[in-house]
């Protein structure tokens, strides 16, 4: 079995917009999957966000953040079908499918019209 577990916490990303910050909260709190199960990690934005810069980041022990998805639901090259990214507005999620071993890592959603990811306070822990 594969634990995927949140350390939640109230602020997740502080992105300065032109408008002023944008708060990220991610979900659930904790999550426990089985290599071959689906998870999905929900990423609220505390006002409404263009799909085109929403974006997911995985990142491993010991390693800079890799783009997952870019624009809501576009694979970055080399990321497997599994990863699917959706949503609009201020709800959006990532869903692993057929989770593997490998995807343990930490998932970050970011809102921004620029890369790289800038993590004030990181918010996903899987295992």
């Amino acid at each position: 079995m594969i634990s995927i577990s949140y350390v939640a916490s109230i602020i997740v990303l502080l992105i300065n917009v032109s408008s002023g910050q944008i708060t990220l909260n991610q979900s659930p709190a904790s999550k426990s999957v089985s290599p071959g199960e689906s998870v999905t990690i929900a990423c609220k934005a505390s006002s409404s966000v263009s799909s085109s810069y929403f974006h997911w980041y995985q990142q491993k022990p010991g390693q800079a953040p890799n783009l997952l998805l870019y624009s809501t639901s576009s694979r970055a090259s080399g990321v497997p079908s599994r990863f699917t990214g959706s949503g609009s507005g201020t709800d959006y999620s990532l869903t692993i499918s057929n989770v593997q071993v490998e995807d343990a890592g930490d998932y970050y959603c970011q809102e921004g019209s620029s890369w790289p990811l800038t993590v004030i306070y990181p918010n996903t822990k899987t295992r």
